[in-house]
């Protein structure tokens, strides 16, 4: 498929190998990360245009806009790059839960040593 990102803003990405930039999700008004997915060109330009969250998924080789099957939308505030280019930090207002396990994060259970 053929993205339909502005050249401007696709010039300034440092994309991996496969193309894809992680994205950061993070709640707008109290900063909680929510969890942590893959973007390319067209899922950016999708979420930009949207004002849904899009993502790519890298086992089923979709897209997938967030809440499209679970009820559970983000809607997107703001999308901001990182100072390397590589990583995508979405502001959202997530309606219920972020993570596919039931959890309003997907870093509830995550926490490593004392």
């Amino acid at each position: 498929m053929t993205s339909s990102l502005d050249p401007a803003i696709a010039a300034r990405l440092e994309r991996n190998p496969d193309g894809l930039l992680p994205a950061i999700v993070q709640q707008h008004d109290t900063g909680e990360v929510l969890m942590m997915a893959w973007m390319d060109d067209e899922a950016l330009h999708r979420t930009l245009t949207s004002g849904r969250a899009t993502y790519w998924s890298r086992s089923r080789r979709e897209y997938w806009v967030k809440g499209e099957t679970s009820g559970n939308p983000q809607h997107v505030k703001e999308v901001r790059l990182d100072c390397d280019g590589d990583t995508l930090l979405l502001k959202v207002d997530q309606v219920g839960v972020a993570c596919h396990t039931g959890s309003r994060t997907c870093f509830d259970e995550g926490l490593l040593g004392g």
